[in-house]
């Protein structure tokens, strides 16, 4: 079940959004301003996210670039009253992945949703970060070229954090996606496998933090 984070000022559309995409199946996250909209980001990862431009506190672009130069690439469609030709172009610029003016048919919002998130789940064959190196293909994972020997949840867990750099996942967030059931307050797997990935990393340059009571995040040291 795919997570959407919508954002969204104008409190009737927030909530056409919520009903609307619920009944497709979606878990959707609401917020109307950036200060919402970041602490969902800070607890939960959504699978893609639906921004509005104008807010209370700010600039959705704003958020989008912080975003994106936290490399963190989740899926964002802008869907705002800004309309231009020009405006278009700076919110693909600033990273957007689609850009919808309003007024907007929800059908349509729905097929682009989609593409969105079909193409968030074509990993490249390989990823380097430094010292580190995913092989996808054979999920397996070096560190200056020696194997870090994962077990296949260990792989899995490493690339989904690595796709998700300085990303704050929670627990729960993470046992669902990796492991595919609630955690249901048996964190015991889930805390041996970032500790085993925690050593394993030693000399690559980055490590995973956990904050208690908060969630874990794959940072540089």
């Amino acid at each position: 079940m795919k997570t959407l984070l919508c954002v969204e000022d104008e409190f009737d559309l927030l909530q056409n959004n919520r009903v609307f995409f619920e009944g497709r199946g979606y878990v959707v996250l609401t917020a109307e301003n950036l200060a919402q909209a970041r602490k969902h980001l800070a607890a939960q990862a959504p699978d893609a996210i639906i921004l509005d431009i104008m807010l209370p506190d700010g600039l959705g672009l704003d958020l989008l670039k912080e975003l994106r130069e936290a490399g963190d690439d989740t899926p964002v469609l802008l869907l705002t009253a800004w309309g231009r030709p020009r405006n278009i172009a700076d919110g693909l610029r600033a990273g957007a992945n689609d850009y919808m003016p309003k007024p907007f048919d929800y059908d349509v919002l729905l097929a682009r949703v989609e593409t969105m998130l079909r193409g968030a789940e074509r990993i490249p064959e390989a990823i380097t970060k430094g010292a580190l190196k995913l092989d996808v293909t054979a999920s397996e994972a070096f560190v200056n070229g020696t194997d870090m020997l994962l077990t296949p949840k260990q792989f899995s867990l490493l690339l989904y954090f690595v796709q998700r750099e300085n990303q704050t996942m929670t627990a729960e967030d993470l046992y669902k996606k990796i492991w595919g059931q609630p955690l249901n307050n048996d964190s015991n797997a889930l805390r041996n496998a970032a500790h085993q990935l925690r050593k394993k990393l030693a000399g690559s340059g980055y490590t995973v933090a956990a904050e208690y009571g908060v969630g874990y995040r794959f940072e540089r040291e």
